[in-house]
């Protein structure tokens, strides 16, 4: 097991590679709390039509959590009844 001292200048490399990823991590993830909120509903849902189509070949052949993802399905499919609703009755939010 090799041990790093902090005089090592591989290990100060690593340690300021790691907090540059780090600071970037949190950086990506705001940027992408921001372009998720500005979606509308409808533009999030072709997006995930769209990634739903790409993986449901590959997440049918995996039995492992498939009555899961059924019950995610039918709970999505009631929450999108719910909004055609909500915006049947509300036609200027639309």
């Amino acid at each position: 097991m090799r041990v790093y001292a902090t005089h090592n200048p591989d290990y100060n490399s690593l340690m300021q590679d790691l907090s540059t990823l780090r600071t970037r991590w949190t950086e990506i993830e705001a940027e992408e709390t921001r372009l998720l909120r500005e979606l509308t509903v409808a533009e999030s849902l072709r997006q995930f039509a769209l990634l739903y189509e790409t993986y449901a070949p590959r997440l049918s052949k995996d039995t492992a959590y498939q009555a899961e993802r059924e019950a995610a399905l039918i709970e999505q499919q009631r929450r999108l009844q719910r909004l055609a609703q909500w915006l049947a009755a509300h036609p200027e939010s639309a």
